[in-house]
C-alpha cells in the first residue's frame, strides 16, 4: 500500500474551497480577538476619568489582559498539540468573549483587572493556534500571504473597535464597547463544526477516516485516497515538544524569536494602549485621537498583507528585518511636530511596521517549526513576547505620568525595533522547516 505524506499533500495542494473555508474562520476569530484587545486602549481615557485612576495605575489595568495573554499563549498554545486545536480555539473564544463582556460591568480597577486577566487567557491562547492551523493547511507557495491575510483580521478588529467606540463611547459609556464583545461566543458551535482539525493530531489519535476526508478535500478530489498516511520524522509528535524547540540546531533561533516577539509586542501594545491618550494630550479631541487608532490599524492591515506578499517572493527573514528598521524610524518621528497629514502617514507606517510586522513574525515562526511542535513553538514565542506587552503599558504609563516631552515617549517605543532587527538577523533560516522542505 502506498504511503501518503501529509506534509507534501498540504504543501502542494491548489488553493480551493477547503482553504477558503479555513481562512474565513481563522480570520473571523482573529477579528474578534483584535476587537477584544483594542477596546481597552480606546476606552482608556473614559475609564481613567470615571474611575479616577492615574496613568501608572491605568497602565497596570491594561497590562492585566496582557499578563493573561502570556499564560494563555503558553498553556493553551502548548496543550493544543495534545488535545487538538479546534477545542483549544473554542475554549479561547469562550474565555475572551465572556470575560471581556464581564469587564463592562466592573465598577473598580480591581474587578476590571481580574476580568481582563481572564479574558487575556483566551486572547493570548487563540493566536498561536489559528496561526498554526492556517500554516499547516496553506499551500507552500501561498503560505506567508495566507497567514498574514488571515492575521490582518487583527487590524480589522482594531478598526471595528475604533469605529464602534466612536459611536458608543459618548452615547452609552465605555461599558458598552466591552459588553458588545460577548457576541462571538454564539459562533462556537459553528466553529467546532466547520473548522478542520490538525492532521498530525488526528493521525496520532487514530482518526484515520477524518485524515482521509481532509486529504480528499485538500486535493479537490471526489474519491477518498487509499494508502498509509505518514509524517516526516520532524513532524512526528513525542512526549517533550518543548525540548524539541531547542533541538536540531534550533536553540539560538528559538531564543532570537523570543527576543523579537518581546520587542515587537512591546511596540504594539505601547501604541495600542497609549496612542489615543498621547494624541489627546497633544491637543486632539477624543474623536480625532480615535481616528489615529483607525489609521494605525489600517496601516497594520496593509503592512501585514504587503509583508506577507513580499515574504512569499523574497527571503522572509530579510523582509522582517527591513520592516523592523522602518518601524524604528516611523515611531521616532511621531514625536516631532509636523502637519496632520504627515502625522497620519507616519502613524500608518508605524502600524504597518509594528502590528503588521508582528503578523509577519508569527508567519515566520509558523514556517520555522515542524508541524508536530508548531503550536508549541508559536505559543512559547508569543507567551515570552507577552512579557513585553505587559511591560509596555506600564513603562509608557510611567513616562506619561512624568509629563516628559511628547517625543521622549515615542523614542522609548522605537528602541525595541532596533533590538528586534538585530535578533531576527541571528535567526538561522537554514534550520527552518520551510528551508528544509525546499
Amino acid at each position: 500500500m502506498r504511503q501518503i505524506d501529509l506534509h507534501a499533500v498540504a504543501d502542494h495542494a491548489r488553493f480551493g474551497r477547503f482553504h477558503a473555508t479555513t481562512l474565513f474562520w481563522c480570520a473571523l476569530i482573529i477579528i474578534f480577538d483584535g476587537y477584544d484587545l483594542a477596546i481597552a486602549g480606546i476606552a482608556l481615557p473614559s475609564i481613567m476619568k470615571e474611575m479616577g485612576v492615574t496613568p501608572t495605575s491605568a497602565g497596570f489595568m491594561v497590562s492585566a489582559a496582557l499578563f493573561g495573554m502570556m499564560f494563555g499563549a503558553i498553556v493553551l498554545g502548548t496543550i493544543a498539540d495534545r488535545i487538538g486545536r479546534r477545542w483549544a480555539i473554542a475554549v479561547c473564544i469562550v474565555l475572551f468573549s465572556v470575560f471581556t463582556a464581564a469587564a463592562g460591568f466592573a465598577t473598580d480597577p480591581i474587578a476590571f483587572s481580574v476580568t481582563r486577566f481572564l479574558a487575556g487567557l483566551g486572547i493570548g491562547g487563540v493566536m498561536p493556534n489559528v496561526v498554526a492551523q492556517m500554516t499547516e493547511y496553506a499551500p507552500r507557495r501561498l503560505r506567508s500571504t495566507l497567514v498574514t491575510l488571515m492575521f490582518s483580521g487583527y487590524s480589522v478588529g482594531g478598526m471595528l473597535a475604533a469605529l464602534i467606540g466612536k459611536g458608543l463611547l459618548e452615547r452609552y459609556g465605555w461599558q458598552s464597547v466591552f459588553v458588545a464583545a460577548g457576541l462571538p461566543v454564539l459562533l462556537v458551535p459553528a466553529i467546532l463544526r466547520w473548522l478542520p482539525e490538525s492532521m498530525p493530531f488526528l493521525l496520532r489519535t487514530g482518526r484515520i477516516d477524518a485524515v482521509r476526508d481532509i486529504v480528499r478535500r485538500l486535493s479537490g478530489s471526489a474519491a477518498r485516497p487509499e494508502g498509509t498516511f505518514v509524517l516526516p520524522e520532524a513532524d512526528r509528535g513525542d512526549d517533550a515538544p518543548l525540548a524539541k524547540l531547542f533541538q536540531d540546531g534550533r536553540g539560538l533561533s528559538t531564543a532570537m524569536f523570543w527576543i523579537a516577539f518581546f520587542m515587537c509586542l512591546f511596540m504594539v501594545y505601547a501604541l495600542s494602549s497609549w496612542l489615543t491618550k498621547l494624541m489627546a494630550s497633544a491637543g486632539y479631541s477624543l474623536g480625532s485621537a480615535l481616528t489615529f487608532v483607525l489609521v494605525l490599524n489600517f496601516g497594520a492591515m496593509l503592512g501585514a498583507i504587503g509583508g506577507g506578499w513580499l515574504a512569499d517572493r523574497f527571503n522572509i527573514k530579510y523582509v522582517l528585518m527591513a520592516m523592523y528598521a522602518l518601524a524604528a524610524v516611523s515611531i521616532a518621528l511621531l514625536g516631532i511636530k509636523t502637519s496632520t497629514e504627515t502625522l497620519y502617514l507616519l502613524v500608518a507606517v508605524a502600524g504597518g511596521c509594528t502590528i503588521g510586522t508582528q503578523i509577519v513574525t508569527y508567519a515566520y515562526a509558523g514556517q520555522f517549526y515542524p508541524m508536530s511542535i508548531r503550536s508549541t513553538g508559536i505559543g512559547w514565542a508569543s507567551g515570552v513576547g507577552r512579557s513585553g506587552a505587559i511591560l509596555a503599558p506600564i513603562v509608557i504609563g510611567m513616562l506619561v505620568g512624568m509629563a516628559l516631552p511628547l517625543h521622549h515617549n515615542f523614542f522609548a517605543m522605537a528602541v525595541p525595533a532596533v533590538i528586534a532587527t538585530i535578533a531576527v538577523a541571528f535567526i538561522n533560516h537554514r534550520r527552518s522547516a520551510c528551508a528544509v522542505a525546499s
